[in-house]
């Protein structure tokens, strides 16, 4: 049976290779990550049965419950992100449960990921936040600080990042008016970033914006009520 979480999901994926194919990329080097964070158990079922392999979380600890019981026997063949704030007395936690920390931002935390490393073998693959707004209330590294802090990954840390996360300011409506900046500049910005300390792996584009992000190179989009709907 075809549900709203399938139909939605397949319109997300059909704007994609659209936006995509405009932009003169292959749809097939856009990851879309399925935003679960907050959603209803019976929505998390309904896409998992749409295929939906790679989600994103908020929090570690909603994520151990959803994806270490109540969907512990569908874990195997998931890929987990988690995109939200990491403290560094969740790191163990977080570094045994997601294949992908996107929200890297600043040394204590890599402090904590490499005494977790050095303890077990296993360290996910990691994406450094950078805020790109440079706001206040909001996490991640600031752009002036970045290159200085990749040199301190890879040559204090012997952490090799595979690419950059930003979460630009709200706006309201990428063709309406905007209360602030457009995303498109400071997707603009993560690129050059990117390109400037060698990484291919851009993680920007939400459900409101995720079109323009692909635009500028995005190569994970991260979608949450345009596929599960509100949250409640």
């Amino acid at each position: 049976m075809t549900t709203p979480i399938f139909v939605n999901r397949t319109s997300i994926i059909d704007r994609i290779e659209s936006r995509a194919k405009q932009a003169e990329r292959t749809a097939g080097d856009i990851c879309l990550i399925a935003v679960s964070k907050q959603q209803a158990d019976a929505r998390i079922a309904a896409m998992l049965e749409t295929g939906q392999k790679i989600y994103g979380e908020n929090r570690v600890q909603e994520a151990q419950k959803r994806w270490g019981e109540v969907f512990a026997s569908q874990r195997q063949g998931l890929e987990l992100h988690l995109i939200g704030p990491l403290q560094t007395n969740k790191t163990a936690q977080a570094c045994a449960l997601f294949d992908v920390i996107q929200t890297l931002d600043r040394e204590k935390l890599a402090k904590a990921l490499v005494k977790v490393r050095d303890k077990t073998g296993n360290l996910p693959r990691l994406f450094v936040q950078v805020n790109t707004g440079e706001e206040e209330q909001k996490a991640g590294i600031l752009p002036s600080m970045l290159d200085g802090f990749i040199k301190t990954l890879r040559e204090v840390y012997h952490i090799e990042p595979e690419g950059l996360m930003c979460i630009p300011p709200a706006f309201t409506n990428y063709t309406g008016q905007f209360p602030g900046q457009a995303p498109g500049p400071h997707f603009a910005l993560l690129k050059k970033l990117a390109d400037g300390n060698g990484l291919k792996t851009l993680s920007m584009g939400m459900s409101a914006d995720f079109e323009p992000a692909i635009d500028f190179g995005a190569t994970h989009v991260r979608v949450g009520s345009a596929l599960f709907g509100a949250r409640d």
